[in-house]
């Protein structure tokens, strides 16, 4: 039970982690969103009207993904705390199925997450009843 508390409290740390990578790389499109609004305001000299429109399009496109990244980053933290906090034990397991996802770093906690989630000795801190085993039969 011990070893499981401590294994709770590393995944834990690392979702902390890789929320934080994810967030930091989610950034990266800010070069293209610049690039876009330099388009889009005329920044550039001879900048056409369909120019204009491209940088628009292309401002969009990098507002998702980073949109979409913090999202996931946020996501990420949150189960890092519901796992801190040994709580909302689906919301937990279904998030290390998402991060599986994500190589290479999502991918080993997800796993790791998933192996830990599944002991009965853990879901019994999170709360959550065991399965019985089946009477044997003869």
């Amino acid at each position: 039970m011990n070893q499981d508390l401590e294994h709770i409290k590393l995944l834990a740390i690392f979702h902390y982690v890789v929320a934080g990578m994810t967030a930091l790389f989610a950034c990266i499109p800010f070069l293209h969103f610049f690039m876009g609004l330099a388009l889009t305001t005329g920044a550039f000299p001879d900048t056409d009207p369909e120019a204009q429109t491209v940088g628009v399009f292309i401002m969009v496109f990098a507002g998702l993904f980073i949109f979409a990244g913090w999202t996931l980053a946020a996501l990420i933290a949150f189960a890092g705390r519901n796992l801190q906090k040994r709580t909302r034990y689906i919301y937990c397991l279904v998030m290390a199925g998402v991060e599986c996802i994500f190589m290479p770093f999502g991918t080993v906690l997800g796993v790791f997450t998933i192996i830990v989630l599944m002991r009965d000795t853990v879901k019994e801190i999170f709360g959550r009843p065991t399965a019985p085993l089946p009477a044997p039969t003869d």
